[in-house]
């Protein structure tokens, strides 16, 4: 099968598109043929050697695609070869096909196809467990979301809309701001031209905010700490700035704020029974026509590369894709 191949930690243009061997089948798996892959901020990490997972080389890297079931393993029961799937993999995504566990894989709606499914399972599926489970945010609480045109920060600003929060927007552009409020977001800040804790103090009347969502780390999450409400909470979903903040225990302290640590990957082998019921109410969602995935750009298979690079350079907004 024709595939983007990593033969040694290193940047996306080091990639290279050729073919390798079809994925053996595993006990209790699907086999995909694969329309489509979604592309993560994960994906640049995996492939440089600094991600969770370290795969043996040479891999593909992809963590989630759509397309259609072509076989399945005795012991599956909810999957027929031709059903329209989309499915987490912990890597491999960015080939003809990929095997992983039934329990990796769910049904697309009807009313979605190939491209938008591979869009939805990561980013959806960060946001609706950190908002609804991690900061456990409740209706009337204002939520500050830092990256907030990026993948997961226009999903975090569906869900928390949907749970009753308000949303304060915090991106480096007018454009990405301009999306950010059409995805539904309150409040909107340039954090590239204003100060985030002065208008956050306007937004909530002096009190600060009572939550924070930051995948972006670095100084946008220590401004955000300092703009947090006493007994505020906030979530790290990751580091897109590419640096890592030191948090000031202090602050911690003496404003009784919460900072939570989130891997969302994890929740796959920690509580996959949870990570089912968020996406069941989040298909429903979707299918009800409440959420309104955002794919800036897509690329084809040999262009993947450049999909890495688009995404990780924060030049594009919501998701990239990458069509096979």
């Amino acid at each position: 099968m024709w595939a983007i191949i990593c033969r040694s930690w290193g940047e996306p243009e080091d990639l290279d598109f050729d073919e390798m061997p079809e994925p053996d089948m595993i006990e209790g798996g699907v086999r995909i043929k694969v329309r489509a892959a979604g592309v993560n901020f994960a994906d640049s990490l995996i492939i440089a050697g600094k991600y969770q997972v370290k795969p043996f080389h040479p891999f593909s890297p992809g963590l989630e695609v759509a397309g259609e079931v072509m076989e399945c393993a005795p012991s599956v029961v909810r999957f027929k070869p031709g059903d329209r799937v989309m499915a987490l993999v912990q890597y491999g995504g960015y080939a003809e096909q990929v095997v992983t566990e039934e329990s990796d894989v769910f049904l697309i709606p009807d009313n979605m196809d190939f491209i938008t499914a591979a869009s939805f399972l990561v980013v959806y599926g960060t946001s609706h467990i950190g908002i609804k489970y991690k900061l456990n945010l409740k209706k009337g609480e204002t939520l500050l979301i830092n990256g907030a045109a990026g993948g997961v920060g226009l999903t975090a600003i569906e869900i928390a809309k949907l749970m009753g929060g308000t949303i304060i927007a915090a991106a480096g552009s007018k454009n990405k701001l301009e999306l950010a409020k059409k995805m539904g977001a309150h409040h909107l800040i340039n954090y590239s031209e204003e100060d985030v804790r002065a208008r956050v103090k306007i937004f909530t009347k002096g009190k600060g905010v009572d939550a924070v969502y930051d995948p972006v780390g670095g100084d946008a999450f220590e401004v955000a700490l300092r703009a947090t409400s006493q007994r505020g909470r906030v979530l790290v979903v990751g580091f897109a700035s590419g640096s890592v903040q030191q948090i000031p225990a202090n602050i911690l302290l003496v404003k009784n704020i919460s900072v939570i640590g989130y891997y969302w990957g994890a929740y796959r082998i920690l509580e996959p029974k949870l990570l089912k019921e968020s996406f069941a109410e989040l298909i429903g969602w979707f299918e009800e026509g409440k959420l309104r995935p955002h794919i800036s750009q897509t690329f084809d298979l040999p262009d993947a590369g450049a999909a890495i690079k688009a995404l990780s350079s924060r030049q594009s907004t919501g998701k990239v894709v990458i069509k096979i």
